[in-house]
């Protein structure tokens, strides 16, 4: 294995975590509303995409602990993002649905996101924008080959 072969993974998770370090700094700045944590907008997002979702579910596809995830709901119920709904099939469990306000936040959030993303993105000259472009089926084949490790453990 050659030096380049050696760095390579480390050097993409380095960029990987960079760009999402910095893409949550600015979006965080301006912010008119408290601020959510990391885990917080996963949950929520999840909840998006598969709305009604249980919290052992959730735990497992965000690779959190069960009591993790019940805590989170808890906050952003609080917090006025998630509804808990008593699943009809299992008295026992519980569903989530977003509210309104939390469906408005992640439209504006994903919105501004792109906004970001996409300013800097137009910056780049053509063959970078082509690589970027290109290597997104692979970036998202790895992150569910990740994904999938880590339901194995």
């Amino acid at each position: 294995m050659d030096a380049e072969t050696e760095t390579f993974p480390e050097e993409l998770a380095d960029a990987l975590v960079g760009v999402q370090r910095l893409l949550r700094r600015r979006l965080r700045a301006g912010l008119t509303v408290p601020r959510l944590r990391g885990a917080e907008v996963e949950l929520l997002r999840l909840v998006e995409a598969r709305p009604g979702v249980g919290v052992s579910d959730a735990a497992k596809e965000l690779g959190l602990a069960g009591n993790s995830v019940s805590t989170l709901v808890n906050q952003l119920v609080r917090g006025g993002h998630l509804v808990r709904e008593t699943d009809p099939a299992d008295r026992r469990a519980a569903r989530l649905l977003l509210t309104p306000a939390a469906e408005a936040r992640l439209r504006d959030w994903k919105r501004r996101r792109a906004e970001l993303v996409g300013r800097h993105v137009a910056r780049l000259d053509a063959s970078d924008r082509a690589a970027l472009r290109a290597a997104l089926p692979a970036l998202r084949t790895l992150a569910v080959h990740l994904h999938e490790e880590a339901e194995e453990s």
